[in-house]
């Protein structure tokens, strides 16, 4: 059985540990994906779901790669911002979270 493995352009972590989950971070998750397919980005974009990344104070969080941007207290709407700046290169850059 021969499958391409296929990395993405860029991966976006986000963290759904206990904490994290409970803040927001699951559905800064969901948001994060359905931004990806309706950009057309499906395989050149990939979220990953962490388990906790230890940083529960400051939680949710999320870090985009291969930037090495990381965000904490991210809402819904800060997500979606990130998402263009980073993903979709669409907003000037901002001030980090």
């Amino acid at each position: 059985m021969s499958k391409s493995f296929k990395t993405p352009d860029k991966v976006i972590y986000v963290c759904t540990g206990s904490k994290c989950k409970k803040k927001g971070g699951k559905e800064n998750g969901k948001t994060l994906r359905n931004m990806i397919k309706d950009a057309g980005l499906k395989g050149s974009v990939e979220i990953v779901k962490t388990d906790c990344t230890d940083r529960c104070d400051f939680a949710p969080v999320m870090c985009f790669q291969p930037e090495n941007i990381w965000m904490h207290h991210v809402t819904d709407q800060q997500a979606k911002q990130a998402f263009e700046e980073y993903i979709l290169k669409k907003t000037p850059p901002a001030e980090k979270f």
